[in-house]
């Protein structure tokens, strides 16, 4: 059976809501309400994927502490076949307290590094072998290698970093068939100031470049024609926690089952909308006939172009 695979840190949300404002040092703020859920990354893209009736499969690194049982019962609950990499003690699951108000986010993290030796990459690899599609994350770069070698197709999501460049990641692109960057990633990774001229450097490296626009969808270069497939109006943003991840599950469930790229990131918007519909990255979803029916109703707008 064709699968999906990933491998890369879980991540526990504490998501304070309805702040009014970010406190100041030394001062203390009540929110009204708080929501204690799994977080964003590779586990959260295969997470939702499996929502949708994909198998996946997915290496990740669990303790015994609180938070890794938050993301274990998120895991079962709904179906992903895990594989945990981790027995040493302490936290290896990174811990987000999110404050979010009217504005926006803020976030405090915390993360205990785990050391990856060559006895986990080969556990990744075996976990991944014959896979369809396969998530990267940074780390894990002989994996990719091999199964670049095997023809599997690779998706790489790099998120925001101050020192983010081609340059930094040229070993993680080389090996990529698609890369999902927002406006404001691809423009820092490839020193633009628009989302057109990113476009057009990341064509230098990818067949099918794709760049997030957050509310008016996303673009897409085919044979250097740029076009648009616009966001949809079924959903109104509550919070846009996760929409990355949900946004590149709901492109590999197209891409898993051979739909053009339009289509494909068509799916990425719905699934991407469905999850700011809501509060954290897991919390709200759409199942597999209610994208397909959705996906109907909105085929027409992945003509528009610029």
């Amino acid at each position: 059976m064709s699968f999906v695979a990933g491998a890369g840190m879980s991540n526990c949300d504490l998501l304070y809501l309805g702040m009014p404002r970010i406190p100041r040092e030394g001062e203390e703020i009540y929110s009204k309400d708080l929501s204690i859920q799994m977080g964003g990354g590779v586990p959260a893209t295969l997470l939702t994927l499996s929502r949708l009736g994909i198998s996946v499969k997915l290496s990740t690194f669990l303790g015994e502490d609180a938070f890794s049982k938050v993301v274990k019962m998120e895991l079962l609950q709904n179906g992903v076949d895990f594989t945990n990499l981790y027995f040493g003690k302490g936290v290896p699951v990174t811990v987000t307290s999110t404050m979010i108000t009217i504005e926006d986010r803020t976030f405090v993290s915390y993360r205990n590094e785990v050391p990856i030796t060559d006895r986990i990459c080969e556990r990744i690899y075996q976990q991944c072998r014959g896979a369809k599609l396969v998530e990267m994350h940074s780390g894990f770069l002989e994996v990719y290698k091999k199964l670049k070698n095997e023809s599997v197709t690779m998706l790489l999501d790099t998120g925001w970093e101050d020192d983010l460049s081609i340059e930094k990641y040229a070993d993680y692109i080389e090996l990529a068939d698609y890369y999902t960057p927002s406006r404001k990633e691809a423009q820092k990774i490839t020193g633009t100031s628009t989302p057109e001229d990113a476009i057009k450097i990341l064509g230098k490296y990818f067949k099918t470049p794709i760049v997030k626009l957050d509310k008016q969808g996303c673009m897409v270069m085919e044979n250097g024609k740029i076009s648009i497939v616009p966001s949809i109006p079924d959903f109104k943003v509550v919070d846009s926690t996760g929409a990355g991840d949900a946004f590149l599950a709901g492109l590999m469930y197209g891409l898993f089952y051979d739909y053009d790229i339009r289509t494909s990131i068509l799916f990425g918007n719905i699934t991407g909308g469905a999850c700011v519909a809501g509060i954290g990255c897991v919390s709200n979803y759409v199942k597999e006939s209610e994208l397909l029916s959705i996906a109907k109703r909105y085929r027409e707008i992945i003509t528009r172009s610029l």
